[in-house]
């Protein structure tokens, strides 16, 4: 929605400095954690490897053999550090431009940003709570609650895991198929239908619920093009994943 080559210019500037902010900071917050379990050389590297995959979502294995993070399940400082890299990457680049504009003014945000943070913040403690109350009971309450937040987290689209999954109920599993499904934020490093596409969904949904014509969203009118858009999506998402779960091919 940038209109000028100035703005794309001021733009491009922030989602740079930001990143690199970002990730530099989580290699720095990493290292202490790697470097317990590591030569200090590799555990520079793992830390850098890790932060950049995290804030970009992309989920990549920095340990191998498909361990991911369980390895450090109780690592308090890790394990914060990845969530809120996952969670300022899939929140979206226009979403940070609001927030350092407008501050703790929520009300000043765009409306976009409002869903997208709304949902975000929804979409991270109902699955973590769940989370707690039907998996880890092994675990002491700390570790517990943090094993819950963490699965809240990255499943959209970040893939990194401190617990085994094939250990969750299937309720757990199943909610976290949907969170994959789901992912992060428009114009985000998250991929997924994206949050917002799920919340003009939910508010067409309560719009019909409650007999009205027009859905809405932060009192807002949502246009019936934004619903069709969405409910397109939402079909195109569900083919793609019926169709990889019965080994049809999904790209040419």
């Amino acid at each position: 929605n940038v209109e000028s080559l100035e703005g794309m210019v001021r733009l491009v500037r922030a989602i740079l400095l930001v990143t690199l902010i970002c990730e530099v900071a989580g290699a720095v917050l990493s290292f202490p954690s790697f470097a317990r379990d590591h030569m200090p050389l590799q555990a520079v590297w793992l830390s850098i490897f890790h932060s950049i995959a995290a804030f970009n979502n992309a989920g990549f294995d920095a340990l191998g053999g498909g361990q991911s993070l369980i390895p450090y399940q109780n690592d308090l400082l890790l394990n914060l550090v990845t969530d809120a890299l996952v969670i300022v990457g899939g929140i979206g680049f226009l979403t940070w431009e609001d927030v350092k504009r407008n501050r703790l003014h929520f009300s000043r945000y765009r409306m976009q940003s409002k869903v997208i943070l709304s949902a975000t913040a929804l979409l991270i403690t109902i699955p973590a709570f769940l989370f707690y109350l039907t998996d880890f009971a092994d675990l002491p309450v700390g570790e517990r609650i943090l094993a819950s937040l963490f699965q809240s987290v990255t499943p959209r689209t970040a893939g990194y895991n401190t617990v085994d999954l094939t250990e969750m109920t299937d309720a757990s599993q199943a909610v976290t198929i949907l969170l994959m499904l789901t992912g992060g934020a428009p114009g985000s490093t998250a991929g997924g239908m994206k949050v917002t596409t799920l919340a003009v969904l939910a508010a067409n949904a309560v719009a019909a619920f409650r007999r009205r014509e027009d859905p809405q969203l932060f009192k807002r009118r949502l246009e019936p093009s934004a619903v069709r858009n969405a409910a397109a999506i939402l079909l195109l998402y569900l083919g793609l994943t019926f169709a990889g779960a019965a080994g049809l091919p999904t790209a040419g």
